[in-house]
């Protein structure tokens, strides 16, 4: 156990604190895995369902029910507390039980939340600092930027395969998995970087070094783009069906790669204060991820595919050099940040 001991009372710190962060970024890879699978895996499992004679449209909300339903009971009984401060008070209040010193304590015992602590938590704290905080305000904007470029991107799906080659329901939604490969390939890029971080870790003495995350970052910018523009000129019902499938794979390596380590970075940042950043993130990038697809089918229809597809791609990579720029300047953001200062 690691410990402060002061004349009255133990400071105790968490076991996992004396643990490299390193390992959080393979757990991080492997959550986007799920959030950014789920949309890929979606529309086939849907189509599969509405074409049954014997469930219907009815049941993809059913069976979405029952699976968040069941996933809610499992993570009341088995999910173990994974907040320090908790976890920290938890094994100060046994210690005194145990030993029968009072002196063991942690300051977290001493917090009552309140109404206002709540909202100010969970609601305030992560539109101040999307709006406040430079490093929140950029890392978010990126990934934002590429997540709303998915979801637009998902729209084109249908027309490609079920409007201009005439596929059925189902086999309309199986290029979807060309996506679901990409996000899988992109979680062996992320933990490519491990060895790397770890290295400029110990370089920095043990303390996160956000900068480390953004290498594999800039490789996703690239395939991103490129999965685009390859997408949009190879979807004409002339070209064989693996060509957009495969440009897909590139897709949802590049953007899930750019998601994975965006989270990363804001969560190196910000420590304490990491769920407000992400969360700030999600607000962000689930406002355009909504708004975004409902321009696609106007853009779609009326421009054709492989212009609009190249609009896209031409965005993404003006915004190829982004990570670059975060490399740069990340620290000097960093340095003016209100919630975590980096200090020389």
């Amino acid at each position: 156990m690691c410990h402060l001991t002061t004349p009255w009372r133990v400071g105790l710190t968490s076991d996992a604190s004396c643990r490299a962060p390193s390992a959080r970024g393979t757990a991080v890879t492997l959550y986007a895995v799920a959030v950014v699978g789920g949309p890929t895996l979606g529309p086939v499992i849907g189509s599969a369902l509405l074409v049954n004679p014997h469930l219907g449209w009815r049941w993809t909300e059913y069976i979405e029910a029952i699976i968040v339903f069941s996933v809610t009971i499992l993570a009341i009984v088995a999910l173990p507390e994974l907040y320090a401060p908790v976890i920290l008070k938890r094994k100060a209040r046994r210690l005194r039980r145990e030993t029968g010193d009072p002196n063991y304590y942690h300051p977290h015992e001493d917090v009552r939340p309140n109404p206002q602590e709540i909202v100010t938590k969970h609601f305030s704290r992560p539109i101040i600092m999307l709006t406040t905080e430079p490093m929140v305000t950029c890392v978010a904007s990126y990934a934002s930027f590429t997540y709303a470029l998915l979801y637009l991107t998902l729209e084109v799906f249908p027309i490609v395969f079920r409007d201009n080659r005439g596929y059925g329901t189902v086999i309309s939604t199986l290029p979807f998995l060309g996506l679901f490969v990409g996000v899988c390939v992109a979680v062996f890029i992320n933990l490519g970087n491990q060895p790397h971080y770890r290295k400029a870790m110990k370089k920095a003495g043990g303390k996160p070094v956000p900068e480390a995350r953004l290498p594999p970052m800039a490789i996703g910018g690239v395939l991103f783009a490129i999965g685009l523009f390859w997408f949009g000129w190879t979807a004409a019902p002339r070209f064989h069906w693996i060509l957009p499938v495969a440009a897909a794979a590139f897709i949802g390596a590049g953007f899930n790669i750019v998601f994975q380590q965006s989270i990363n970075y804001l969560v190196d940042t910000y420590a304490l204060y990491a769920a407000s950043a992400v969360s700030a993130n999600t607000f962000l990038r689930s406002i355009l991820a909504a708004g975004l697809p409902l321009a696609a089918m106007p853009m779609f229809h009326n421009l054709g595919v492989g212009p609009a597809m190249s609009i896209l791609g031409g965005v993404a990579t003006l915004a190829i050099p982004v990570p670059f720029l975060f490399m740069k300047y990340g620290l000097a953001l960093r340095k003016r940040s209100s919630f975590a200062p980096v200090h020389d």
